[in-house]
């Protein structure tokens, strides 16, 4: 077994466990929730072990990087997912290889999202990004729409063909009142959640939570818990 297989095993199997606790905490299946890998930053290389060791979900939040990465990987069974900020115009290129995307937040994007996969006769499940931190322009600092914004975009997403609305995602906010204040953000994102699903009952998912905060997601509800550092290792150049 090579080094870096050993490593990545080891760093999962760290993550299950901490899945696992936090599940046993609050009372839930370990089944409830699944392991997303962001593989941002990192080589199609280690996607390839990962894949080995039994990932089955990756993520990735920029284009450029994730085609080519796909590419290469495209023989595996694997199921990406979108989850940075996306422009209208990487969003063919981004349904080449994914089949979910994380970070629906404006109508205009979901007009897009629409044409391709009519386009390519495909359906595209979308996850609203909530911004916790949303002002008077109703959006975030790392996009996503306002909570009042929520059901008109849901239903936008509803009605667009070749759209499947899952759920809501977001991303511990860093500014506002949820400030620090994790296990309230993703406490809020489920209130919104249980709205959602009285008049979208299939858009159960809700993706919340990340290497340092996991079992906050976990404790509030979360199905998908968004993994990066704490499987790969820190990334090159960010700290």
């Amino acid at each position: 077994m090579s080094d870096r297989r050993t490593q990545l095993a080891a760093n999962l199997a760290k993550v299950e466990d901490r899945i696992a606790a936090a599940c046993a905490a609050a009372g839930r299946a370990r089944e409830e929730v699944t392991l997303i890998v962001v593989t941002k930053t990192y080589p199609a290389s280690d996607v390839r072990l990962l894949a080995e060791l039994g990932v089955r979900h990756v993520a990735e939040n920029r284009d450029q990087d994730a085609a080519p990465k796909a590419a290469a990987c495209s023989d595996l069974p694997l199921t990406w997912h979108f989850v940075g900020q996306l422009q209208t115009n990487k969003v063919r290129s981004v349904l080449g290889y994914a089949s979910l995307v994380q970070s629906v937040d404006r109508a205009r994007l979901v007009m897009a999202l629409s044409r391709e996969a009519v386009r390519t006769g495909r359906e595209v499940g979308c996850l609203l990004q909530v911004a916790l931190d949303a002002g008077e322009s109703g959006r975030g600092e790392r996009g996503g729409v306002g909570p009042d914004g929520v059901g008109e975009l849901a239903a936008l997403v509803e009605e667009a063909p070749g759209l499947r609305l899952d759920g809501l995602m977001t991303v511990a906010p860093l500014t506002g009142e949820y400030a620090g204040r994790q296990q309230a953000a993703f406490e809020r994102l489920m209130d919104l959640s249980t709205v959602l699903r009285k008049t979208h009952p299939a858009a159960n998912m809700v993706s919340a939570g990340m290497s340092t905060d996991l079992e906050e997601a976990v404790a509030a509800g979360a199905t998908h818990v968004r993994v990066g550092t704490a499987v790969l290792g820190v990334r090159p150049g960010l700290g």
